[in-house]
């Protein structure tokens, strides 16, 4: 029984994960239950690299966006910390990625933390490049950051950085508007 609530739940996590809106309309979205879907999603790729915490704010606004879209920036970023982790802990030890969601006057803002091994200085500024990889050739395309910076900088009008600290981990920010964006806005710091 344990096994097929289990079952059931990863397919509700599926359906939701991949619910696409075929207009790519932004339509006001529950962003917390999102992220939890996600989370049941990618379990593969960090249940054996990382513990997983959340920190959800439970009186968190809809949020105008395509979910589908943000699903796939958010997966993007658990795959990535858990990656990081594995690279810098190898086997011997689990790391810790936390997942927390806040508001702040106009906007929604979603955090993913790893304690991995940071992202080095000498790329630091070029994660978000198409076809820019640290990973070996045939494991990484180099897309995901990419795709993820234009779902969030263009797609949506919100903003996508990062904070790392060599030996210590890194911290991506997706910054989301919480009026839908009528026209792209410009890259922000």
């Amino acid at each position: 029984l344990q096994g097929m609530e289990r079952i059931t739940d990863i397919v509700k996590s599926m359906k939701n994960f991949a619910y696409r809106d075929a207009t790519s309309e932004k339509k006001p979205q529950d962003l917390n239950q999102a992220i939890k879907a996600t989370i049941v999603v990618a379990t593969n790729e960090w249940k054996y690299q990382a513990d997983l915490q959340t920190d959800l704010d439970a009186n968190l606004p809809f949020v105008p966006c395509n979910i589908g879209e943000i699903n796939q920036v958010v997966l993007n970023l658990i795959v990535n910390a858990a990656h990081a982790i594995r690279d810098s802990k190898g086997d011997k030890e689990k790391g810790t990625i936390a997942i927390s969601t806040r508001q702040y006057e106009d906007c929604v803002v979603i955090t993913i933390q790893d304690n991995g091994g940071g992202i080095p200085e000498e790329v630091q500024g070029r994660v978000f490049e198409p076809f820019f990889t640290t990973k070996d050739v045939g494991v990484g395309t180099g897309q995901g950051l990419a795709i993820a910076h234009n779902v969030v900088t263009k797609s949506h009008g919100g903003h996508l950085w990062f904070e790392t600290e060599s030996g210590v981990g890194t911290t991506f920010f997706i910054r989301l508007p919480l009026e839908a964006a009528q026209a792209p806005m410009e890259t922000q710091s």
